[in-house]
């Protein structure tokens, strides 16, 4: 995605697609060991047909119950409020970023041309008939940008998202 990728960089977000999964299915943790007698040998999660294979060489050795989730797997949440509201107060203008796609754009030092809005809308899906009315595709764009900020780990506030 071009534009769309430019306003997630210049936010500090990376592209939901460009994160890889830990793991292809849930991963199943017994909550108790396998029963065990003197000469049997403590189950591990690692054991575990259940384990997703990528997770499997986290566990290895590890007595069931103890799983420890590699860093690389956590989600990072950008506060995108603060971020834009920081810009926004270092502005010389007065954006109204929370509604307008224009002032959004503006904030975030990308190009807010009609050209440049539709090539964005088109980028996202934007319903042809929306691309004929410059304002019905602005608040369009405005709503579906916010919503595919929030959903590659922006915090956009729920209001902003209806």
């Amino acid at each position: 995605m071009g534009l769309f990728k430019n306003i997630l960089d210049k936010l500090g977000i990376k592209e939901k697609a460009d994160k890889k999964p830990v793991a292809s299915k849930p991963v199943v943790i017994p909550k108790t060991a396998a029963k065990t007698t003197t000469t049997a040998k403590p189950t591990t999660v690692a054991d575990k047909k259940e384990v997703a294979p990528g997770l499997k060489k986290f566990m290895v050795d590890r007595p069931a119950g103890s799983v420890t989730v590699p860093k690389s797997a956590a989600v990072t949440v950008v506060d995108v409020v603060a971020k834009l509201e920081k810009l926004a107060a270092e502005n010389p203008e007065k954006l109204d970023w929370k509604v307008s796609i224009v002032d959004l754009l503006k904030l975030l030092g990308i190009d807010h041309s009609l050209a440049a809005r539709k090539e964005l809308a088109v980028e996202l899906g934007c319903p042809v008939e929306k691309m004929e009315d410059s304002a019905a595709m602005n608040t369009w764009l405005h709503k579906t940008v916010l919503q595919k900020i929030a959903e590659n780990g922006g915090n956009i506030p729920a209001h902003m998202l209806d």
